[in-house]
């Protein structure tokens, strides 16, 4: 009896209700993106630039789509001071955004300008075919190449250049987003916005001045010098911030070129209403992070509540602050009491990342043409202080009383300045007496600092708060740094 029921149960068919396998049928795949030839003329497909989406394509029916995008190697900054080669597809990092509809047959041209130095292709993640028309789409400088795909699969695709060696053309910004419509369109929302992280690895350290080249090691080894939003650091904060109003609905496309890291994806103070794992047609509910994996994309949608800063990161942390992944959307609207109380936080952890840079530029400036003056290295401290130590010691260095000692007229910061050096780079721990008041507390070592910010921060601690107006040179921090005794592996 026994064996009996178990050979009925090995044998028994399961069947698929009806309506079950037509929906599994329908609701993708590219068997059902095949949506008859193009009607009507040629449509030039309109491309943006990152943050910006392109317009919904308001058609009902299939087209064929032109779509001209070019090659351009060009040095910009990807920090204050910082310069880098980037290779990039429509001259920004990331590229320029396309947006088409599912069953558009596409003509694609690549271009590559006639200054760049090298070979380059393109692999669109949307494409059935070959290296996703890398193949198809080698194309030397000066040179432009031709091919044709119809988009079979709706959703948000990563495209890419593709020519060996594939991770160097990807790890200096050859990357961008295609959207492939639904035929119905996506549901309409109030603002949408592009946003694409990037993993780059630079010979000099964080923040080291001057032009960067591409260090293929920390490249192989994973070992990002900055990790970024849109290309560079401070891409969407301040002034570039993205915006909204109380009650509007967001969607953010949001893509991660890599090459090699994998993103977890925040809004601080914003719950996602939907996402669209990796891009698919099917939404999450009420989900706080997302992962988006290097060469992956995502679409999160969410409903804004309250007026105030909303800062996009990485929440790998140390990617936000300490290697750039941190981006703002700034709200405007009436306060919403009943759903947040409201208090603004750009005036300590954000404090250095929201305002202007533009000291810090000036003063590494002058430091990179030989002497920079002290009113420089005062402005530049004064921001950095802002960001880095403030939260601690107070905006007025007036310190927290038994907790964090006080900077403002310090007998212990004023009778060594090579000491004050000490500390900043390599932490203090256990007791201190500061104006004959005991402190036990902790310090960490601010290692990640450059010589000139250590330098720029103290000159501007010593000539504030009633302090002994010593100026401090980045030589000087250079020499306490290299006299300092570090175990194997510790950074310098």
């Amino acid at each position: 009896m026994l064996l009996s029921v178990l050979l009925s149960c090995v044998t028994k068919t399961v069947e698929i209700p009806t309506a079950l396998a037509a929906e599994s049928r329908t609701t993708g795949g590219s068997a059902a993106g095949d949506l008859g030839a193009p009607v009507g003329d040629p449509v030039r497909a309109v491309l943006t630039h990152a943050p910006q989406v392109p317009p919904p394509t308001g058609r009902t029916e299939p087209a064929k789509v032109i779509v001209e995008l070019e090659v351009e190697e060009k040095v910009m900054p990807i920090s204050e001071g910082v310069d880098y080669t980037f290779w990039t597809f429509g001259g920004e990092v990331p590229g320029e955004f396309i947006r088409i509809r599912q069953g558009d047959t596409v003509e694609f041209h690549l271009q590559n300008h006639p200054d760049s130095k090298m070979p380059h292709n393109i692999d669109l993640h949307a494409v059935s075919g070959p290296g996703g028309g890398a193949a198809s789409s080698f194309t030397a400088p000066g040179h432009e190449s031709q091919f044709t795909f119809k988009a079979l699969n709706a959703g948000i695709y990563v495209y890419h250049c593709a020519t060996a060696p594939v991770g160097m053309h990807v790890a200096n910004g050859m990357y961008g987003l295609i959207l492939v419509e639904p035929p119905e369109g996506l549901p309409p929302v109030d603002r949408e916005y592009y946003v694409m992280q990037g993993d780059f690895y630079t010979v000099g350290k964080y923040h080291e001045k001057g032009l960067q080249p591409f260090d293929m090691q920390k490249a192989i080894e994973e070992n990002a010098t900055y990790v970024v939003f849109n290309g560079s650091e401070g891409s969407l904060v301040g002034d570039k911030a993205l915006h909204a109003e109380v009650g509007d609905t967001v969607r953010l496309f949001v893509g991660n070129g890599g090459p090699n890291l994998v993103s977890s994806f925040h809004v601080i103070g914003e719950i996602f209403d939907k996402v669209y794992t990796e891009g698919g047609s099917f939404a999450q509910e009420n989900v706080q992070t997302t992962l988006i994996p290097a060469g992956g994309a995502t679409m999160v949608e969410y409903h804004v509540e309250a007026p105030g800063t909303y800062i996009l990161v990485d929440h790998s942390i140390f990617r936000a602050f300490n290697k750039g992944a941190l981006g703002m959307m700034k709200v405007e609207g009436d306060a919403q009491l009943e759903i947040y109380s409201g208090k603004e936080v750009d005036s300590v952890y954000l404090a250095e990342k929201a305002a202007s840079r533009q000291s810090i530029v000036t003063a590494s400036a002058e430091l990179a043409a030989g002497e920079v003056s002290k009113e420089a290295q005062i402005a530049a401290g004064s921001s950095l202080f802002a960001g880095t130590c403030s939260t601690c010691h107070q905006g007025n260095g007036a310190g927290i009383p038994a907790v964090f000692p006080p900077l403002a007229g310090s007998d212990f910061l004023n009778a060594d300045p090579e000491r004050a050096i000490s500390v900043v780079l390599n932490g203090l721990s256990g007791p201190v007496t500061v104006n004959g008041d005991d402190f036990n507390s902790v310090m960490p070592p601010m290692s990640n600092l450059n010589d000139d910010e250590v330098a720029n921060i103290l000159t501007y601690v010593y000539d504030s708060w009633d302090n002994a107006g010593h100026q401090v040179t980045a030589q000087q921090v250079a020499a306490v740094r290299s006299g300092t005794d570090r175990p194997a592996g510790a950074p310098h």
